[in-house]
């Protein structure tokens, strides 16, 4: 009895409570100061925090997934620091070598696939497309928890390679800022700062079940010049190569369907080029690549190993 009643002091521990506390007053005075103030964030401390405090299974869970958070606070933080005021903004030449490389003979005319697929939309395709790219969130999600509960290691190389590739491309955003198909549509090649998210192809799908799904995601986005290269089609990759790598046999037919499925869906909707598809799936080749090599000639396994013990029981929590 006196064991049980020490081990729950210890995980109600003054440490615990003011660390949580800290972390998350800071969050929300950082976040209110670089992009205002959103119930979003109140929702994620409140999620954090409760699942810190519930269990030690629940702690371990949030901290494991803790990794993710990490990156979704980074790409909103992105906001505060639009990439076009660092480099200029590829409008029309990413436009052209598109249609160069790409381009789709159709009534005389060349044009970009975007073009292509704008013109000869179907309800089908705008339906199906739609629900490809609202997986682009759930499915590494859901795998990220089956590998969770299934096997830590691998949750942990996961999730890390998730957030590398994210930074990678992160990189990029500011070293080569481009502008998507959408933009080209709709205001030229002409650069206008601060231009507001756009649904463009996906707003059908918004039309079609008469509902304002994609406009409210879009409408948060951190950069609108962030085209290049699509992280969308990166995260099935990762996904694919992670399911291969743990032999889960069918499954692997419904990531790889995924991942084909929004490589299509980003071009068909103008959201991106076959240029940005083609410099997703690069990056995300090069985040596996990198990591692996990381992990095996540096000390980043000894993190590794820490983080696994720290989900996994193992360490004082």
């Amino acid at each position: 009895m006196q064991q049980e009643l020490l081990l729950k002091n210890n995980f109600y521990n003054i440490r615990n409570i003011y660390l949580t506390v800290a972390i998350s007053v800071g969050y929300l005075l950082l976040s209110i100061l670089l992009v205002g103030f959103k119930t979003d964030q109140l929702v994620l401390i409140f999620i954090f925090n409760t699942l810190f405090f519930i269990s030690r299974g629940t702690r371990r869970f949030i901290l494991g997934f803790s990794i993710f958070i990490v990156y979704w606070i980074l790409f909103d933080y992105m906001k505060a620091f639009p990439n076009y005021l660092f480099n200029q903004v590829h409008i029309e030449d990413l436009y052209t070598l598109e249609k160069e490389l790409f381009g789709i003979h159709y009534h005389g005319l060349i044009l970009t696939p975007n073009e292509y697929w704008k013109i000869n939309s179907t309800a089908f395709l705008d339906v199906l497309t739609g629900f490809f790219y609202l997986m682009w969130v759930p499915v590494p999600l859901a795998f990220a928890t089956y590998l969770f509960f299934k096997n830590k290691e691998q949750f942990v190389q996961f999730s890390l390679t998730f957030v590398w590739v994210n930074l990678l491309g992160f990189v990029v955003y500011y070293a080569f800022p481009a502008a998507p198909p959408w933009y080209v549509q709709e205001h030229g090649f002409e650069f206008i700062a601060k231009t507001a998210g756009n649904t463009a192809g996906l707003a059908r799908f918004d039309h079609y079940f008469g509902i304002t799904l994609f406009h409210g995601i879009y409408s948060k986005g951190s950069n609108v010049f962030a085209a290049m290269p699509s992280l969308h089609s990166s995260y099935p990759v990762i996904v694919v190569y992670y399911g291969l790598k743990n032999h889960l046999g069918k499954i692997n037919i419904f990531f790889f369907t995924v991942m084909f499925g929004i490589w299509f869906s980003a071009v068909y909707t103008s959201h991106h080029y076959m240029l940005d598809v083609l410099a997703g799936i690069t990056c995300a080749f090069l985040g596996v690549v990198s990591f692996r090599w990381l992990m095996r000639y540096t000390g980043f396994k000894r993190l590794i190993t820490g983080l696994i013990r720290a989900i996994d029981g193992k360490a004082q929590l």
